[in-house]
């Protein structure tokens, strides 16, 4: 008896489900970890989508990304689905999110008036396409 069954692939998703489409259209926030992760893996294997790769390599580690950063390669490859291509892209993420942490907060402008406020958001707001609504929050 022949099986008939289709594996599941990112593609048969819903493109609102597909975490390269979501995140085009509703940006990296909206993500889960686990589908951050599976844009990183790029491919499941045989039986799973990325996705589901990704959601079983954080079950592993409680779904603690710093669990996760605690693996090492050797570690990782020993997770079905995760070879050491996958493994070294996933550690070098973990390194760019370790070395910005290191780097400390962004020197911020201070606001003085409502001439700072509008330099500072004038190229962030200038050219959107649409209206949007911030708050600026001061103290003092």
């Amino acid at each position: 008896m022949e099986n008939s069954e289709k594996r599941l692939t990112i593609k048969d998703l819903a493109e609102d489900d597909r975490p390269r489409e979501k995140m085009e259209r509703k940006g990296a926030s909206s993500l889960s970890d686990a589908e951050l992760i599976a844009i990183l893996l790029r491919v499941g294997n045989a039986n799973e989508t990325a996705v589901d790769v990704a959601q079983r390599l954080l079950g592993q580690v409680n779904n603690s990304l710093n669990e996760l950063a605690r693996l090492n390669l050797h570690q990782l490859t020993r997770i079905k689905g995760i070879g050491r291509t996958k493994a070294i892209t996933i550690l070098a993420a973990l390194e760019l999110g370790r070395r910005r942490n290191a780097e400390g907060p962004i020197n911020r402008e201070r606001i003085f008036s409502s001439r700072s406020v509008i330099e500072l958001f004038q190229p962030v707001l200038a050219d959107l396409p649409h209206e949007e609504f911030w708050v600026l929050l001061l103290n003092k």
